[in-house]
């Protein structure tokens, strides 16, 4: 039975709802989320793996796939293992200050997701836009350097989430309605205005998921518009296989966090269910796409991935 007020706990304990109104479904939720997080943790590792162990895989467009690899590992182990501790063992409760460390994770590593991205992009634009450039742009040392860019960005516009909202009285009840710790989920239960906490994480999450879109878009609109100037039609045909499934990953994961945004700030009519349920979406299904789209659809770790299962490529 769920708690209703504040007796039931201590001041340092959460308690996760899960996906309210929902509760019966929980167990036979957890199995699809479950499927998902061990084919994003195998098929990431499995790049990582291939990418470190072959050497004429240390291009721009392998590292950029393993910085992207590692974030995926982190978002989505930093949310399911409990997720489904509380979908299949009925664990609530979470302490105060792993629940700021989990939130922390899920930001700051969904911001250095949108930035890889980025930067995966830009990667596609050098190659096919300016080949002969390619490897004079993306040194290794600029490779590096873009990379703590887009780690360092995450950590400091969002280590400041956990720090306002240690700082925050609670009071009434400590249900989270959601299946993790999310910003806006947690910051509503101060008995306080949080009117500018809300407005800093809206205004960071804004800026970063639109600056990132629109360069990314205009990534891979000349990316694009070169495809079709190629001569051959097969090497066109090509190129825009290889571009359309990016960019079926990535409108999956800006889609449904637009759709996050937008109903944290409008949507007040939209059920708490299909709000929870796309915020997962959000976290879980980027992880486990992303090794397919990359990795699968890529000729060189495929390849080798088939033959250390010595399985004869044709």
């Amino acid at each position: 039975m769920s708690p209703t007020n504040d007796s039931y706990f201590s001041a340092s304990t959460f308690y996760l709802v899960g996906i309210p109104g929902l509760e019966y479904l929980h167990i036979w939720i957890g199995i699809p989320f479950c499927s998902l997080y061990v084919v994003a943790v195998v098929g990431n590792v499995t790049i990582l793996s291939v990418v470190r162990a072959e050497r004429s895989l240390h291009e721009p467009m392998f590292l950029f796939l393993c910085m992207l690899s590692v974030t995926d590992l982190v978002l989505s182990t930093s949310t399911l293992p409990r997720m489904l501790c509380l979908f299949w063992l009925g664990s609530h409760q979470i302490a105060f200050d792993a629940c700021l460390t989990q939130m922390f994770f899920i930001h700051s590593f969904t911001a250095m997701e949108s930035g890889f991205f980025l930067a995966m992009a830009f990667d596609r634009y050098v190659a096919i836009c300016d080949p002969l450039r390619h490897a004079t742009i993306l040194t290794s040392a600029r490779i590096a350097k873009i990379g703590g860019a887009v780690v360092l960005r995450g950590v400091a516009f969002f280590s400041p989430h956990p720090i306002l909202l240690k700082q925050l009285p609670y009071c009434g009840t400590h249900m989270i309605a959601h299946t993790y710790c999310e910003f806006m989920a947690v910051v509503k239960l101060a008995c306080v205005d949080t009117g500018s906490t809300k407005r800093y994480s809206l205004s960071v999450a804004s800026v970063i998921g639109s600056c990132d879109g629109f360069f990314i878009a205009i990534s891979y609109v000349l990316i694009l518009r070169a495809v079709f100037r190629l001569p051959s039609r097969e090497a066109s045909l090509k190129a825009l296989g290889t571009c359309g499934s990016h960019v079926c990953v990535i409108l999956v994961f800006y889609s449904t966090a637009v759709f996050t945004f937008l109903t944290h700030r409008f949507g007040h009519n939209v059920p708490p269910q299909v709000h929870i349920f796309i915020a997962n979406i959000y976290l879980l299904v980027p992880p486990f796409l992303n090794p397919i789209v990359y990795g699968v659809r890529t000729k060189k770790i495929r390849d080798y991935v088939l033959r250390a299962l010595r399985v004869k490529v044709i």
